[in-house]
């Protein structure tokens, strides 16, 4: 039997800003915008080429911003952090893990590059490259 992860609640303040900033700056699809009352409305979105989406305005029982880790996988660090600043999102420098667990400065070896950011209610994101022959 396979188990997959498709879809992971996204905590926000504000379901409109959360749309604009997941669509238009981290260039994720808005696969459903629904309305299933006055005051719910629940949009879902996928990374691209993702098969796990998130969904925001869902009731998720955790504080906007609370959710930290969330992880994306790409092929080229350099260039999806350069995509996302190209897009005006506050991200961190290409870091890697160093042998004593600290964070530093630059590329890493394989599965140990990562760029960091945060959505606008601070829940927080992780790019990490993925080797080339994986």
């Amino acid at each position: 039997m396979d188990w997959k992860l498709e879809v992971v609640p996204i905590p926000v303040a504000d379901v409109e800003q959360a749309k604009r900033f997941y669509s238009e700056q981290l260039g994720f699809v808005v696969d459903h915008d629904t309305r299933t009352g006055d005051d719910v409305r629940i949009v879902q979105l996928t990374p691209p080429g993702s098969a796990c989406s998130i969904v925001i305005g869902a009731p998720t029982g955790t504080e906007p911003g609370a959710v930290r880790g969330l992880q994306i996988v790409v092929p080229d660090i350099g260039a999806a952090r350069a995509e996302l600043a190209g897009r005006g999102v506050e991200v961190s420098a290409v870091k890697h893990y160093a042998e004593d667990g600290t964070l530093a400065e630059g590329r890493g070896g394989r599965w140990n590059s990562f760029v960091f950011f945060n959505d606008l209610d601070g829940n927080g994101w992780v790019l990490q490259e993925r080797p080339a022959d994986e």
